[in-house]
């Protein structure tokens, strides 16, 4: 196999892969890996924007206050003082840079979403933050002369060589070869995972795969029962989950049950813009009683100049659908959306396997709680990814050998396969292990995934069989984390445990090979 040796490796080009390559490339050279296009990413579909205390009546205090509140009891005090205080610095940097954030007779237009007690939401494009970002980022990459770029590469297996991550085997899918790429340091952005659930606001390719890896090596990994639903994503038949930002309900849009009566006032004090796992809650509830697949979204109150001017793109895209978003009711539902645990890693982003880092959605960082407080996922990959970097950058490469893995097949002849057992898998978790969980369900998910674990061939070097493997790990992870915690809390909802349970203000931390760990909060 061919061997490339750089300083940093990065996997992943959402905001945080591209922050952390930038400031790596101030420190050596990199390679930038990805399996599909660079703008392939959760970050470019975010719509809301990013959460920074920069108002003349905000503070980071106040943002911590609201993201420990989001995060029902489980968010780590020192990395949400971090988070709130250097992504302050980071934004402005960021502005410094040029970054065209929204403005207004030259003042910076700040919006409102759920959980936030002060409008401290920057967007771009209106409803296009991601897209705009991440194209900002991608460009300050491109123009640095010491980052290799790998488009269309799927890391396949982390390389460990004494106890320590040393490079990482990715295949290419455009020729099917095999490369191996090592360095002092790598850096898993990967991404999410909520394109293992049927209806999901994410693109295809977040399907978890840089925890699987992780776990794979040794990692720790995290808080994984806790999986954000989106409350309001288009609910059409037979057609993708479609996400309306956060930021609608932000600038006043309400939710209506079947009667057309606004139901979340009566549910929580903030009302539409209560924390997402509330509204998320809610809507489901309100289906049930309602007996309709969805719930409805109301702006005809509003100015329609002006929604038509802020969501553009949003506005522009409900029209396809055959939705006026100013005139009609738009139905909606919740969809799998985020992934609020991910790989353990400390406040440098490195994780319990030494050279080894994970930055952006991928991680546990610690910011993120049960629940993750609106906007603050883009905040999380500047700090973080920047902080990865900066670690990585003080490692020394490994003085033994790279261990050399089988090659790697991409066989067409197993994409059939695979494309079925992720649909398989994909209702499995829907029906099963959605917004609200059951003792009897969840048993049955895990019974159901060991069974269609027997029925993959027993080849191990051949992609697609990979996959299957890959996401049946992180479906198991997601199930037994949930069959663990015997409470409600955040983004996990049992049926038997309504309540929060103060014995349960812990992290559950899976290890292969490993029991299962209940570890407090500090």
């Amino acid at each position: 196999m061919l061997i490339k040796k750089f300083d940093t490796i990065i996997v992943g080009s959402g905001l945080a892969g591209l922050t952390a390559a930038f400031h790596s490339s101030r420190h050596g050279t990199v390679a930038l890996i990805t399996k599909s296009e660079l703008d392939t990413s959760n970050s470019y579909y975010a719509q809301g924007g990013i959460a920074g205390a920069i108002g003349d009546d905000d503070s980071p205090d106040l943002h911590s206050r609201d993201t420990v509140i989001a995060g029902r009891g489980l968010c780590e005090e020192t990395a949400v003082n971090i988070l709130v205080n250097e992504g302050r610095e980071r934004i402005r940097e960021l502005i410094e840079m040029g970054m065209p954030f929204d403005r207004v007779d030259g003042k910076l237009v700040l919006g409102l979403e759920g959980g936030h007690s002060k409008r401290r939401i920057l967007h771009a494009d209106g409803d296009a933050t991601g897209r705009e970002l991440t194209l900002f980022m991608l460009k300050k990459v491109l123009e640095q002369k010491n980052i290799e770029v790998f488009e269309y590469h799927s890391i396949t297996k982390l390389l460990i060589t004494n106890g320590r991550c040393a490079g990482v085997q990715a295949l290419d899918f455009l020729t099917g070869n095999n490369t191996l790429f090592e360095a002092a340091a790598c850096i898993l952005a990967t991404g999410g995972l909520s394109r293992i659930f049927s209806r999901s606001t994410n693109p295809h390719t977040a399907t978890g795969d840089g925890i699987a890896l992780a776990w794979d090596a040794g990692a720790r990994i995290e808080d994984m029962e806790f999986i954000q639903f989106h409350p309001s994503a288009l609910c059409v038949e037979s057609q993708e989950a479609f996400l309306i930002s956060e930021a609608v309900r932000g600038e006043g849009a309400w939710l209506l049950n079947k009667a057309g009566e606004r139901f979340m006032k009566a549910i929580h004090p903030l009302a539409e813009l209560a924390p997402r796992d509330v509204v998320a809650f809610s809507i489901y509830q309100q289906m049930k009683k309602d007996g309709q697949p969805f719930v409805y979204l109301s702006l005809r109150h509003l100015d329609s100049a002006k929604i038509k001017s802020r969501f553009s793109n949003i506005y522009r895209k409900l029209k396809e659908f055959g939705y006026d978003m100013t005139a009609d009711l738009l139905p909606v539902a919740p969809a799998a959306h985020y992934m609020v645990g991910g790989i353990k890693t400390d406040l440098n982003g490195e994780t319990t396997v030494p050279g080894l880092f994970a930055c952006g959605e991928v991680a546990s960082t610690g910011v993120m709680g049960a629940n993750r407080l609106a906007s603050n996922s883009l905040l999380e990959c500047l700090v973080f990814g920047k902080r990865a970097s900066e670690k990585a950058a003080s490692l020394h490469p490994a003085t033994t050998p790279l261990p050399m893995p089988e090659e790697m097949l991409n066989l067409k002849k197993n994409e059939l396969f695979f494309l079925e057992i992720k649909n398989e898998i994909a209702d499995l978790m829907s029906t099963n292990v959605g917004i609200i969980r059951q003792e009897a369900e969840l048993s049955h998910a895990l019974t159901r995934l060991e069974e269609i674990s027997a029925k993959i061939p027993a080849e191990t070097n051949y992609y697609n069989l990979l996959k299957c493997r890959q996401i049946i790990t992180i479906c198991e992870l997601i199930v037994r984390g949930a069959l663990l915690r015997k409470e409600s809390r955040g983004g996990h909802i049992r049926e038997e445990y309504k309540l929060e349970d103060p014995d349960f203000r812990v992290h559950i931390v899976q290890q292969k090979d490993h029991e299962p760990l209940f570890v407090p909060i500090l």
